[in-house]
Parts: structure tokens; C-alpha cells; sequence
């Protein structure tokens, strides 16, 4: 029994020596580990930002009736171009039931006083002509006779403000008569014929008739995180990216930079503003959401490398450089602007040196 174990145990460890030289054997057999290099390049380093926002005139007016009642013409709709004064749509006044029956009866107080002293007049007239009255009699009978007039002019006038808006006196001014008050596009008309309409007031907005704007004016409006607000200011250059126009970038400035931000989905946003320069072939329309690239930092035709090149010690960056076939010594780096993909070299390697890339091999 004893000389089996030691017979197995005996090819066990035979067997082990045997493996042992294999995998010795295969191993030597293996290639080499050979690292790819790359040089660095003088290039455009430009550091940016994004900014969401959208593309809206700098200045759209509201175009609201002066008088409450009914639209019964409607004359532009959206995307006429109106000039200052062009008439955009006439409304029919529906006068309140208890006012409109307080003129009434002042038309007709005024129409008795007016006959009265018309009938005193024309008496006191013919007496003053026959040398019975004095003259200061006579005068201030007229007087009385041409206040009477004016009272009655002014009640008939007022009777048809209320139930036309307007006198024909007024003629073409009339408060029916919605004009545009500013030059530009018609961005928006939210009301239809036979829609009732509210006048502006004191308690009251009154009700939209037009939207209107100049479309060759247009801004850029949007927020930007509290992070790299503190990096901008204005005058800086923006690119705009509009969403629904593909391949087509915009030039822009920055003009505003809001002094207080707010809150959005939990995090601090800054709204900015910038002019957008179009040339006269360009056209964008009002609302488009857009994307606006700022450009916080610019450095031309630098030495710049790869940043999965870079590694660090520390805070100390550094790279391998080549120095024989495979073999690699270690260059310590000033870095500069990095832009995430490639950082700006100040000092440690040149264009010539071949740099050991971790990455791929």
C-alpha cells in the first residue's frame, strides 16, 4: 500500500515539474507590451460655455383696443408687415344699457333748454331791434341762447361716443378703429371676429387684438449656471445654434448679464441677453428654442496635447516621453487653457517629442 502512494505522489509531482516548465515556456513566448506614442500640435485652444435659452424681438407690443364692444373687422393677420397707424381691425361699441340712457335724457334736457331760450332769443331780438331792451339785456339773453347751443352740441356728441365710440367730428381718429402703434411684423392676432374685446384701463389690461414686433431686432434670451456666470461679461462673443435650422450658426454679442439669479429645478440660474447680428438675407422667426455658445477664453496656435495623455503626481501633471525603442522617461508639464479635450502646453515637451499614450497599445 505504501508503494502505490509514493508511486502517485511520485507522478503528482512529475506532472507539477512538467507544467511548471510549460507555462515558463509559453510565457516567454508572449510578445512584448508596445505602447502607441503621439506628438503634440500647435492648434486653437478655446475654452466655452453653453447657454440654453431662445430667440425672441427685442420689443413686441401689444396692440389693445380703446373702447370695449365687439370686433366687426379683422384687417391683418399673422405675418403682415404693418407700419405705424395702419389699421388693424374696428370695433363695434355695445354701450352700457344705464349710461346710454342717461345721455338720452341729457340730449333731451338740453333739447328743452336750448328751445326755451331759442323762443326768448328770437322775442328778446326783435324788442332789442325796436330799441325797447338795452343792449347789456340783450347780451346776456344771447349768452344764455349760445350756452344752450353748446349743451345741447355736447349732449348729442357724447350720446354718440357711447353708442359708436366716436363723433363724426373725429373721423378718422375714431376709438372704434384699433391702429398699430409701432412698425414691424404681425407676430400673433389671438381674437376673430365677433370676439368681445375690453378696453385698457386703470383695473383692467384690456384684451390683446395684435402682437406686434420688429423681426429684424432680434435677441437672444437665456440662463446660464451660477458656476460660469462669474466668467462672463459684456461685450463678449456669442455663436447661436437655432434647433430647427440645421448648419447654421449666428453671430452674437453679449449685453446683459442679470444681477440676481432664480431657481431652477434646484439649481441657480442667471438669465443673459445678447444681440444677434443678422445680415438681410437671414430670417428667424419669434419663440425658436436655441443654444448659445460663449466663448470664455481663447488661445491661438499653441502647443497643445491630448488630455488622456496627461497624468498626474499629485497636482504635478506629466507625461512619458520617448527616449529609446519602448523605453519612456518622465517630462513634467506647465499646463494652460484646456478646453476638456486638448490643454495648452506652456513648458516641459516640444512638437517633436513622442509621447507614451496609456490608453492604447
Amino acid at each position: 500500500m505504501k508503494k502505490v502512494i509514493r508511486t502517485v505522489l511520485l507522478i503528482l509531482l512529475v506532472g507539477l515539474i512538467l507544467y511548471t516548465l510549460y507555462y515558463l515556456y509559453a510565457k516567454s513566448q508572449e510578445d512584448p507590451i508596445v505602447y502607441n506614442t503621439e506628438t503634440a500640435a500647435y492648434q486653437d485652444i478655446i475654452q466655452k460655455t453653453v447657454a440654453t435659452g431662445k430667440v425672441i424681438p427685442r420689443e413686441e407690443v401689444e396692440i389693445k383696443p380703446q373702447v370695449s364692444g365687439i370686433i366687426a373687422e379683422l384687417y391683418v393677420e399673422p405675418g403682415d408687415e404693418v407700419k405705424e397707424g395702419d389699421l388693424i381691425a374696428k370695433v363695434q361699441v355695445i354701450p352700457d344699457m344705464v349710461t346710454l340712457n342717461n345721455a338720452e335724457n341729457r340730449v333731451q334736457v338740453a333739447q328743452l333748454n336750448f328751445d326755451n331760450n331759442e323762443r326768448e332769443y328770437n322775442r328778446q331780438k326783435q324788442l332789442h331791434e325796436q330799441g325797447v331792451i338795452s343792449d347789456r339785456e340783450f347780451q346776456n339773453v344771447e349768452l344764455s341762447y349760445t350756452s344752450s347751443r353748446a349743451e345741447l352740441e355736447a349732449a348729442k356728441d357724447n350720446l354718440q361716443i357711447i353708442r359708436e365710440g366716436a363723433t363724426q367730428k373725429s373721423g378718422s381718429s375714431s376709438l372704434t378703429l384699433i391702429r398699430s402703434t409701432v412698425s414691424g411684423m404681425i407676430l400673433d392676432v389671438p381674437v376673430k371676429k365677433g370676439n368681445q374685446v375690453i378696453e385698457s384701463n386703470t383695473f383692467n389690461d384690456g384684451t390683446t387684438v395684435a402682437s406686434v414686433a420688429d423681426m429684424d431686432d432680434i435677441i437672444f434670451e437665456g440662463l446660464i449656471d451660477e458656476s460660469e456666470v462669474g466668467k462672463l461679461q459684456t461685450g463678449m462673443e456669442l455663436v447661436i445654434s437655432v434647433g430647427a435650422i440645421q448648419n447654421e450658426t449666428y453671430p452674437a454679442e453679449l449685453e446683459y448679464i442679470a444681477p440676481k439669479g432664480t431657481e431652477e429645478n434646484g439649481a441657480i440660474q442667471f438669465q443673459i441677453r445678447a444681440e444677434v447680428n443678422l445680415d438681410d438675407s437671414q430670417f428667424i422667426r419669434a419663440g425658436y428654442s436655441a443654444n448659445a455658445d460663449i466663448v470664455l477664453a481663447k488661445r491661438d496656435s499653441v502647443l497643445s496635447v491630448d488630455e488622456g495623455l496627461v497624468q498626474y503626481d499629485d497636482e504635478q501633471p506629466f507625461v512619458e516621453v520617448m527616449v529609446g525603442p519602448q523605453q519612456f522617461e518622465r517630462r513634467d508639464l506647465e499646463l494652460g487653457l484646456s478646453n476638456g479635450l486638448q490643454v495648452e502646453v506652456i513648458s516641459g515637451i516640444s512638437a517633436e517629442d513622442e509621447i507614451k499614450d496609456w490608453n492604447r497599445n
